[in-house]
């Protein structure tokens, strides 16, 4: 799989496969695990590395060059909660 991580996201009514490039940012990719973020999911599935991904993982700071944070919610929100 590279340099892929390949999470099942739960989005309240629907679940995605989404790709993230992680591996190369954190020592264990894993350890956003259970974490709520913000992800992208309207857009057209893409084929990596020779696997689906159905959205992408909305991270702070890797085109800065630095190691990239999720971008989180202050406090616990309902799964599938839109931004906006």
């Amino acid at each position: 799989m590279g340099a892929q991580v390949k999470p099942q996201v739960d989005f309240g009514d629907f679940r995605r496969t989404i790709l993230a490039g992680m591996k190369k940012e954190r020592e264990d990719p894993w350890e956003v695990e259970g974490r709520q973020a913000l992800f992208v999911v309207n857009l057209a599935p893409r084929t990596m590395a020779g696997l689906v991904s159905e959205g992408m993982l909305f991270d702070i700071g890797h085109e800065d060059g630095i190691t990239p944070v999720l971008a989180v919610p202050e406090k616990p929100v309902p799964n599938g909660a839109r931004a906006g």
